[in-house]
């Protein structure tokens, strides 16, 4: 069975990584893709993006590195075959984000969502926290 595990990746972190590894064990095939988000300004180009996953996904022989910057990801799954999205949740605040669109991308395309809890040693982890944290090191220097 193959699962899509999409995100901005913008960048790619700890606990995206551990998710996807936990989900490479899990499935036949992970294809990992950077979407585009409307509601983020990026920060990395996508270009950027996919060289960084596909860095942190060398061991993993099951994953594969794509993007998708047009249309929902009901149609990139559509498109590519995948039945399955993964998504990381670090707790209640994400669970209550992704359950709306879980049911939706079940009613348009009876793609389902398989949710990976966060390892708590990683839940405080986001993108945006590590940009912040590497800009404020960068003016510190």
């Amino acid at each position: 069975m193959r699962a899509l595990f999409p995100g901005s990746f913008d960048p790619v972190t700890q606990g995206h990584q551990d998710v996807l590894r936990r989900a490479a064990l899990l499935f036949d095939e992970v294809v990992v893709c950077v979407m585009f988000n409307a509601n983020k300004t990026g920060r990395f180009p996508i270009a950027e993006r996919l060289d960084r996953l596909r860095a942190a996904t060398t061991d993993l022989s099951n994953v594969t590195v794509d993007s998708h910057t047009g249309g929902l990801l009901v149609d990139y799954c559509r498109r590519v075959g995948i039945d399955v999205v993964i998504r990381g949740v670090r707790g209640v605040p994400d669970l209550d984000h992704e359950m709306p669109m879980a049911r939706m991308n079940h009613e348009l395309a009876g793609v389902d969502t398989f949710f990976i809890a966060a390892d708590p040693a990683l839940a405080h982890i986001s993108s945006t926290l590590v940009t912040v944290m590497s800009q404020q090191n960068r003016v510190s220097e």
